[in-house]
């Protein structure tokens, strides 16, 4: 049976790996909207060492694959080639205040449709 709930530091700093089986980095923070209340997208951190020279990759929450027999790691259906080339920044550009293109660009560069959630 899939999770129907984590908290964020349950899934903040958990091992991702494509369908393949290669690693593709660990989560690294959640972006959230304080205005709809809702997880705009994760942030995939990958490459570097000992948290120096990574890169930071938007995902689109509904393209990571939970499982309650694997629960230290994370699964995403997504090849290694569109990862690297996904929307992201580095540790000392971040998106202060992500945009609304900013975001449909992750979602669309995934293949994903932005879930429409009313204002709150």
């Amino acid at each position: 049976m899939k999770p129907r709930s984590l908290s964020a530091s349950t899934i903040t700093g958990t091992s991702v790996q494509n369908l393949q089986g290669d690693d593709v980095g660990s989560i690294y923070d959640l972006m959230i909207d304080l205005e709809r209340g809702e997880i705009l997208y994760a942030v995939l951190s990958h490459g570097g060492f000992l948290g120096m020279g990574n890169d930071y990759f938007a995902v689109p929450m509904q393209a990571l694959i939970f499982s309650d027999r694997e629960e230290d790691l994370i699964k995403v259906d997504i090849d290694k080639s569109i990862l690297e080339n996904a929307p992201g920044f580095d540790k000392d550009h971040w998106p202060e205040h992500p945009s609304t293109d900013f975001t449909n660009s992750v979602y669309e560069h995934y293949g994903f449709d932005r879930p429409q959630t009313p204002r709150m």
